[in-house]
């Protein structure tokens, strides 16, 4: 099932309007950022780098309203780096989205 939220749908359709394709291509772009996003997140291994991947993954859905994210987003920047609970719901996330 695909990521579907009001608050997102608000925002994308706030930033693409009645431009089906533009939405389509905002969606794309906005996948294509987090799973960047998750690949540093997974990747770090220090303090620092782990709470500067989960800012820029609260930054994003953020800008985009995606409250579920945010809140895993939040739940990273409690975590200890590597935490695999942190990391497999975001995959989890990213994968529904995507579908």
């Amino acid at each position: 099932m695909a990521y579907h939220s009001p608050s997102f749908d608000s925002a994308l359709g706030a930033a693409a309007g009645e431009d089906p394709k533009l939405a389509a291509e905002l969606r794309a772009a906005f996948l294509a950022s987090l799973k960047q996003r998750l690949d540093l997140l997974k990747r770090a291994r220090c303090d620092a780098n782990w709470y500067q991947a989960a800012e820029r993954i609260r930054g994003l859905a953020a800008s985009f309203s995606a409250v579920e994210l945010i809140e895993l987003a939040e739940l990273a920047l409690e975590s200890a780096p590597g935490e695999p609970t942190v990391i497999s719901s975001i995959e989890r996330f990213a994968d529904n989205f995507g579908e």
